[in-house]
């Protein structure tokens, strides 16, 4: 068995959805005063890598805490997009060549290669983020969760988030924004975990996402 850590580091300089207040990390306790190391973490929800709920958007959708722990492990596939230029779109064609491993997939990863710019201005460049048809065929194929390397299943510039409400509005699918690491994973279906933090009336939290694949 292969682990393959999929997550970003929460530190006080990454980078955060513009807008965003940044994430503090402050020693509340320390060795030589207290015999004990505490850290007091103050972020927003929707931090680093991260899970959408349909709440996030939708005040009558569900929160993240009230689904099953089943919602958030299950099969996966990586499909490869990292070929995509800045401004480019996720289309149907990228699913249309491996659509008998997608169909099996509970979870469908864009890997765009984006994960490489974390950490400098252009990760909040022209990522590549999905169309409406493959919005469609996520909704119609009932699949547990999307997840992308970028900062958002949304151009910066849709201020309406029309893909996030497309997917929320009747489904309980979740997204997942900000992995890294998807290109270590290849194009097999693998079991794919992706664990929030549970706190009441969740909109979104913070994960650690992995992925464990069969040697």
């Amino acid at each position: 068995m292969k682990i393959i850590d999929l997550t970003h580091n929460i530190s006080e300089t990454m980078p955060v959805y513009p807008g965003t207040e940044g994430p503090k990390l402050e020693v509340a306790n320390t060795y030589e005063k207290h015999g004990f190391k505490e850290t007091l973490l103050t972020m927003f929800s929707h931090t680093g890598t991260h899970m959408d709920a349909p709440a996030h958007l939708f005040a009558h959708r569900p929160t993240l805490d009230t689904f099953p722990a089943e919602q958030f492990v299950g099969k996966a596939l990586v499909i490869d997009c990292s070929d995509l230029q800045e401004g480019e779109r996720i289309t149907m064609k990228y699913i249309e060549g491996i659509k008998e491993k997608a169909n099996q997939a509970e979870f469908i990863l864009f890997y765009t290669g984006w994960d490489s710019r974390w950490g400098t201005n252009a990760y909040f460049g022209g990522y590549p983020y999905i169309t409406e048809e493959v919005a469609e065929y996520l909704i119609n194929s009932r699949k547990k969760g999307v997840g992308l390397d970028v900062i958002g299943i949304d151009p910066i510039s849709d201020e309406n988030l029309t893909i996030h409400r497309k997917l929320f509005a009747e489904t309980d699918i979740v997204i997942i924004e900000n992995l890294t690491g998807l290109g270590e994973i290849g194009n097999e279906l693998f079991t794919f975990c992706a664990l929030p933090i549970k706190y009441d009336n969740s909109d979104g939290a913070p994960i650690r996402a992995i992925a464990i694949l069969q040697e």
